[in-house]
């Protein structure tokens, strides 16, 4: 099924070829075919598999291949050579490496993560119509706002890492707040596995942010695994990461919208017995549909001061932090919701 630019390959027992200069994804329902100069991004679902021929023929029309588990969590990225050149990943794993430095950048992102976090809280509060409750959330706005501050006496990442963790509370029972008068459960943030259906939406959504993540850090030339709020790790997309917390308010505000309108509901998601709780295929589908719209909507970008389509935002922040790197800007400008 294919969505805009991006072919998304939901059935378990799919197999996506390359069939003169198309792929052909089959199914036991049946075949089609999506010519490969009109894909810009592959997301195979589950247990679907892609031959090596098809991923050889990404490769070379730079179209980005992502799996992902059912979770939404990544399994693997596959993307075309990287771009740039050998004196940006050098600066960049440099500036990583110095301490001072990697402060500065981890604040710039939680910083911005955190007023995310406040003004989306903010706006709940705002269409909030029960007086108790918007009051609720613009008290948990408010604190979240104040932890922002504490960021400029953050002297270690830990300590940043810790100002966000303390923040994240506050924030996720905001959004607990936000929902509760759905017929979604969510008592929490849970991971591996999502144990509620919200979770296990915010959790799918982000696995599908990061896959953007990544592709924006190599279509410039960086290294997605040398972050700086998240310290580089075997195996784990850091910078990705780093650039995805600039949007996780943006994310969270998609999927809050999505609960609250009820076009998801309690019917999309399947219940396994270890307590897991994932999107049924048909909730799949109806989420990509939703959130193919969502990254086409505009949002203004302050530094541009210009509205830019919400798919290219982490292409514009990924090219802003190398332009940081080679010292073409002093400090890296991070993405603020207006």
């Amino acid at each position: 099924m294919r969505y805009l630019n991006t072919v998304y390959v939901r059935n378990h027992r799919a197999r996506v070829q390359h069939r003169r200069g198309s792929l052909l994804v089959s199914s036991p329902e049946g075949s089609q075919r999506v010519p490969l100069e009109a894909v810009d991004a592959l997301v195979v679902l589950g247990g679907a598999q892609i031959t090596t021929q098809a991923l050889d023929a990404c490769v070379r029309r730079g179209v980005r291949v992502a799996a992902l588990q059912m979770s939404g969590a990544i399994r693997f990225v596959v993307n075309g050579p990287t771009s740039g050149n050998v004196h940006l990943r050098t600066a960049q794993f440099e500036a990583v490496m110095d301490d001072a430095h990697s402060l500065d950048v981890a604040r710039a992102v939680v910083a911005a993560k955190l007023q995310n976090s406040s003004r989306v809280v903010g706006r709940w509060s705002r269409d909030e119509k029960d007086p108790a409750v918007a009051e609720q959330l613009a008290d948990r706005a408010d604190q979240i706002k104040e932890r922002i501050a504490r960021l400029a006496d953050a002297e270690t990442g830990d300590h940043v890492r810790g100002v966000e963790g303390d923040a994240a509370r506050i924030y996720f029972r905001a959004v607990a707040r936000a929902v509760a008068s759905s017929e979604l459960e969510f008592s929490g943030r849970t991971r591996r596995p999502p144990r509620d259906p919200v979770n296990a939406l915010l959790g799918f959504c982000y696995g599908m942010l990061v896959t953007e993540c990544i592709g924006a850090a190599e279509s410039v030339g960086l290294d997605y695994q040398m972050g700086f709020f998240h310290r580089p790790r075997a195996g784990r997309p850091s910078l990705a990461l780093d650039l995805a917390e600039e949007f996780r308010a943006l994310t969270d505000r998609f999927v809050v919208s999505l609960v609250r309108r009820r076009q998801i509901g309690a019917g999309d998601f399947d219940h396994t017995p270890g307590g897991g709780v994932y999107l049924s295929s048909d909730g799949r589908t109806r989420l990509l549909e939703a959130w193919e719209a969502h990254k086409e909507t505009e949002i203004r970008h302050q530094l541009l001061g210009r509205p830019v389509e919400r798919w290219a935002l982490p292409s514009v922040q990924a090219t802003l932090l190398a332009r940081h790197l080679r010292g073409d800007l002093p400090a890296y400008p991070p993405f603020v919701l207006p």
